[in-house]
């Protein structure tokens, strides 16, 4: 180190420090992408829920079997309909039907009860289909189709898969 010598002070540039506040970037970017994201069409109706949806899934069983019937993967092979009903007829008819539907071994039937616009104050056979299904012991899901097949006004339901009775 003998050979050095300090450099002359003349070329010399002192940095200036930057006092600039810190920009939250990463926050900036996620809300925009959130406003992005809400002015995209909807995928999936079934995701939305309005508070009219009727669900309902047996204790035990996966909560994806629920997803799937609610994006309407499974085929109906059944459909019944129970508009123009009183509550007595339409709750032996929908007995009725689940009994056949189970001996006959269909796993998924549509019941069509209406959105009780028609009723005075609360949708009566939506209410009933609603009580029965939760109750009824072949039943293993139910929910509300999707807006193309009935919306709020008619229910899938998954029923448990029994043999079928030699005639």
């Amino acid at each position: 180190m003998a050979d050095v010598r300090p450099l002359s002070p003349e070329n010399r540039i002192d940095p200036v420090p930057r006092n600039t506040p810190a920009e939250a970037l990463q926050r900036e970017r996620d809300e925009k992408a959130v406003l992005e994201e809400s002015l995209l069409p909807i995928s999936d109706p079934a995701e939305l829920e309005t508070g009219e949806e009727i669900l309902y899934l047996r204790p035990g069983i996966q909560h994806r079997i629920l997803k799937r019937l609610r994006r309407g993967h499974y085929s109906t092979a059944d459909t019944i309909d129970l508009h123009h009903m009183n509550q007595d007829t339409a709750r032996q008819v929908l007995l009725d039907f689940i009994s056949y539907s189970v001996e006959s071994g269909y796993s998924c039937v549509r019941i069509i009860h209406g959105k009780g616009l028609r009723s005075r104050n609360e949708p009566l056979l939506k209410i009933l289909t609603n009580r029965i299904l939760r109750h009824h012991s072949s039943v293993v899901a139910f929910a509300s189709c999707r807006p193309v097949d009935g919306g709020t006004g008619a229910v899938d339901v998954l029923l448990t898969t029994r043999a079928r009775k030699p005639r």
